[in-house]
């Protein structure tokens, strides 16, 4: 088979589809009766913002070739006119569920456990009181009705907003018959109200939408007329950013510029109540210019995500995943002192199941010690009250030189960012964006300390963000060394991202947008080679993305040639497997738990010589081409033996795994006896405290 029948759209899955398949595999962590049931809602949740975000961003992208008239098809032959009727096909059965969900599942389970959402025909009176005097002391005074007539046209509408459309009869204080208003809740508003769990009606978590209040008395607001009806909707827009990386002088000034436009950008979803006439959703989709496949019309709030501020508010310990305490390393329990816990051996974690905070200390080390001259450093996303960050300042402030180099456009995190770097810059810290047209997506520490008459680099590279809050919900692995030849290899990283100039050829990491991706077809071509001259050959991969066109059909030869290829990918993958004659002996599963499955680990068998790699790098064509990424080798034999180990967990996994079938869709694997493994469980159990 040549390279052009592996480049047939029938071997191609779609990115955009596998996505919302992904989204589809949440969504069923919401129904999973071996969940804690606050979890289920969270997960329901999360398949909301996540559907958010992929409309926000990939379907807005599709939108915008479509509008464009781009007649360029996918890898999958699919034109943008396909595809769109295909993610409104596929987008309106996730939404039609996931409110089944909520309303048929959720809702009745949560009742039992004393947790209610009560509807305005439940309201007692004395309920009814309390919220009509909460919603004239905390609610009255913020809303801002807008009147529609000619001197006030329909308003602009904030992205993800909610709002309500009023109809109206009568005559308002001016004589003018004003049949509409718009009436926009402010994001300072609470989307949920709990009642006082001390009065003699309520329970002890008793919750209202304020969609349910300002439904009940929206008539207060228009004084003198007629209220007819009172609509929720909301309204999705393209949010991807755009800075014409050839025209631009100033970076910063650039982003904050576009960050200003996002709530205005086009509109690409507008999500209604189902009990809204249909005259009034004419009316709205033509204010919007809409057509009916973007409109979602929903049985309760249009926006699931927010029932996720309920969690903190519920004291029930047995509705909730079990807490846990992260191990600590070995070598990090004999010691306080990091520097020479790194000297003596390469430290290996593995989050969120051994801990974040030695990372953190490094930092706060290397801040407080004498002898570090120098710290380095990226980031992408770390999160408000960073104590990584406040170290950093506080080397500076000690008269370090400290250098952080931030990506700005890290997406949905660049205003976070952009606050960060004037922190970072007041403290004197050398602030560096990273090189223009190339996201710095690398997860890089470099401290060089003095030691003696010589100088030594400490580093930590790790495919997971400096971020201690996610540390604990994502699954990464991070390394701790002192090995001269990678702690050159990154200083030749930061000097590449900091100054100009090329940089020489590196020793043992592997960087997009130069090495990375012709090192790993290599290392695949490597494989074939070695099961035709009958040595052992096996690749596993471990990623959250594969949709690279190159790398999909290296595999598929590798599977022609007899190679055993093992693929985790958490979301999209666009490798089709289980094709006769070609990905025959490919297996793609995909681990959606507790944890989001984020560490990137490339293993290849080597002929019995195993070779394994971390990354921060998917297989994406961004990460290859478009991102500075890093790769970096395990070569410690026991932490070699370790990630296999943790892999074989991942591959034996029949609790919270999912296969990928060759027609796109995923079956959940079935448990040989219950409860089944659980490779999350497993490890936590292994690794925690």
């Amino acid at each position: 088979m040549d390279e052009r029948d592996l480049q047939r759209p029938e071997l191609y899955i779609n990115r955009e589809l596998s996505l919302l398949e992904f989204n589809h595999r949440v969504l069923e962590q919401a129904k999973d009766e071996r969940l804690p049931l606050l979890e289920r809602l969270n997960f329901l949740c999360i398949s909301c913002s996540n559907l958010d975000e992929f409309f926000e961003v990939r379907a807005a992208g599709v939108i915008q070739r479509f509008e464009l008239g781009s007649t360029l098809m996918t890898p999958d032959a699919l034109t943008p006119q396909e595809l769109l009727a295909a993610i409104s096909d596929r987008a309106h059965q996730l939404v039609k569920e996931q409110y089944r969900v909520l309303n048929d599942v959720l809702i009745p389970q949560l009742e039992q456990n004393t947790i209610r959402f009560l509807r305005r025909t439940e309201w007692s009176d004395d309920q009814q009181k309390w919220l009509y005097r909460y919603f004239q002391e905390e609610l009255q005074p913020i809303l801002s009705p807008l009147g529609l007539d000619s001197a006030h046209p329909f308003p602009r509408i904030l992205n993800k907003s909610l709002n309500f459309i009023v109809s109206l009869s009568g005559k308002d204080a001016f004589g003018r018959d004003i049949d509409r208003a718009i009436l926009p809740a402010p994001r300072a508003l609470p989307r949920i109200v709990q009642l006082p769990p001390d009065e003699p009606d309520n329970g002890p978590y008793d919750f209202v939408f304020l969609s349910s209040i300002i439904h009940a008395f929206v008539d207060d607001l228009f004084q003198g007329m007629k209220v007819k009806g009172c609509y929720q909707f909301r309204v999705t827009r393209n949010s991807d950013l755009f800075v014409d990386d050839e025209e631009i002088d100033d970076l910063l000034r650039a982003v904050e510029g576009e960050l200003a436009m996002r709530n205005y950008g086009d509109e690409v979803r507008l999500e209604i109540a189902d009990n809204c006439p249909d005259e009034t959703v004419d009316f709205l989709l033509a204010r919007f210019e809409m057509t009916r496949d973007r409109l979602y019309l929903v049985d309760g709030p249009v926006n699931l995500n927010r029932l996720r501020e309920i969690y903190d508010l519920i004291d029930c310990p047995d509705l909730k995943f079990t807490p846990f305490t992260p191990g600590i390393p070995a070598q990090l329990r004999r010691t306080t002192d990091m520097f020479e816990a790194i000297r003596k051996q390469d430290i290996l974690f593995h989050h969120p199941f051994e801990s974040f905070t030695p990372v953190v200390e490094f930092v706060r080390q290397a801040a407080e010690d004498p002898q570090v001259l120098a710290i380095k450093q990226t980031l992408y996303r770390t999160g408000p009250k960073s104590a990584i960050v406040d170290a950093l300042v506080a080397a500076a402030r000690a008269g370090k030189e400290v250098t952080v180099v931030i990506e700005l456009r890290a997406r949905f995190d660049e205003q976070a960012n952009i606050s960060l770097a004037t922190r970072l810059q007041e403290a004197a810290v050398h602030v560096v964006y990273g090189v223009v047209g190339y996201k710095t997506h690398a997860k890089m520490i470099l401290v060089l300390r003095r030691e003696g008459k010589r100088l030594r680099n400490y580093v930590h590279l790790g495919t997971g963000n400096y971020h201690p809050s996610t540390a604990r919900l994502y699954t990464d692995y991070g390394l701790l060394t002192s090995n001269k030849e990678l702690g050159e290899d990154v200083r030749r990283v930061f000097v590449q991202l900091t100054s100009l100039g090329k940089v020489s050829k590196l020793n043992k990491l592997l960087q997009s947008p130069f090495t990375l991706h012709k090192a790993l077809l290599e290392k695949i071509e490597r494989e074939i080679r070695h099961v035709e001259r009958g040595r052992p050959a096996r690749i596993i991969i471990k990623v959250n993305s594969l949709v690279e066109p190159q790398a999909i059909q290296a595999l598929y030869r590798a599977s022609m040639a007899g190679v055993e290829v093992k693929l985790i990918v958490r979301g999209i993958c666009c490798l089709r497997p289980g094709i006769e004659a070609v990905s025959d002996r490919i297996e793609v599963r995909s681990i959606v738990g507790r944890f989001l499955e984020h560490s990137r680990v490339y293993a290849f068998e080597n002929g019995g010589e195993r070779e394994i790699y971390a990354a921060s790098a998917d297989l994406m064509n961004r990460n290859m081409f478009s991102r500075v990424e890093v790769c970096f080798p395990i070569e410690n034999k026991k932490h070699k033996e370790r990630i296999m180990h943790d892999l074989a967990y991942y591959l034996k996994d029949d609790s919270q795994a999912w296969l990928l079938q060759p027609d796109g869709s995923y079956r959940r694997v079935e448990p040989a006896e219950e409860p089944g493994f659980q490779v999350q469980s497993a490890l936590l159990e292994e690794l925690g405290k």
